[in-house]
């Protein structure tokens, strides 16, 4: 509350009423329209409980290059439990290991099924969740306003030299987050009593031909120099080819003055 500094705390309201509803008094239902709703109690729900619930049931084993990224959700640990569970993990982690294959079987997490995709990771399996087909958007419907681009060789060339230039391994602990860096600096500064000054935001420069784009991102010409003015009309581009707002100039990461925290609230996946 800017007003007096308290916390905001929010309540748990009846939406016709406006009272607060305690805990014990909320339960879960499904709804048949907006207006009717089937209560479903926990120990209703224990009682359908599927026996995947406690296992992990493995329906047949696929090649990992079989799954489509977008049906991926987050990953998770596994090892056994017992004596017996431990005999039945090695088997089935060593046999999919020598095979290159990944096994596909189904969990229950939070009172939901999921389909999970099991690996090989050193002594243990990690297992992946992964969506269902209704859970995954069709690229037709966000893909059909593209437009159909013609790139010439000479283009391409260009961009394969830059890809060459700047391949690398993926090392995940180059990556800092610099939203987060720059949060702490904010925050150590106005702890400091230090003024706080909007830095200036980049900007994007010339609107320039792709072409020349290319060829300034690798070095081949220097700063186009401007046009003579002239009584002749400009040219047209190409179809499908437009121009493009390309800025090439490096940035150098921000020093990190401010020392992180110690312990970081963990995300959440989206």
């Amino acid at each position: 509350n800017r007003q007096t500094g308290h916390r905001i705390k929010y309540l748990k309201v009846d939406s016709d009423t406006g009272e607060e509803v305690a805990n014990e008094d909320i339960v879960k239902a499904y709804a048949l329209d907006k207006e009717t709703f089937v209560e479903v109690s926990k120990e209703e729900l224990e009682e359908v409980a599927l026996e995947s619930t406690r296992t992990i049931d493995i329906d047949e084993f696929v090649e990992k290059s079989e799954i489509d990224p977008r049906y991926l959700i987050r990953p998770y640990y596994l090892r056994p439990d017992g004596k017996i569970g431990h005999d039945a993990f090695a088997v089935i982690r060593e046999t999919i290991r020598e095979m290159g294959k990944v096994a596909i079987g189904r969990v229950v997490l939070t009172n939901r099924e999921h389909i999970i995709a099991l690996e090989p990771l050193d002594k243990g399996l990690v297992g992946t969740l992964l969506r269902y087909p209704y859970e995954v958007r069709s690229e037709d419907e966000y893909f059909d306003e593209i437009q159909d681009v013609k790139v010439t060789k000479d283009m391409l060339d260009l961009a394969k030299h830059i890809v060459n230039q700047k391949s690398g391994h993926f090392e995940p602990g180059k990556f800092e987050d610099q939203y987060e860096t720059a949060l702490i600096d904010l925050i150590n500064q106005k702890r400091a009593g230090k003024p706080i000054t909007p830095k200036e935001r980049p900007r994007g420069e010339n609107v320039i031909d792709l072409m020349v784009a290319l060829k300034r991102s690798v070095g081949g010409t220097s700063e186009p120099k401007a046009p003579k003015k002239s009584a002749k009309r400009p040219r047209k581009s190409a179809d499908g080819q437009k121009e493009m707002l390309m800025p090439m100039a490096g940035k150098k990461p921000a020093k990190e003055t401010a020392k992180k925290p110690a312990a970081k609230q963990r995300r959440k996946s989206a």
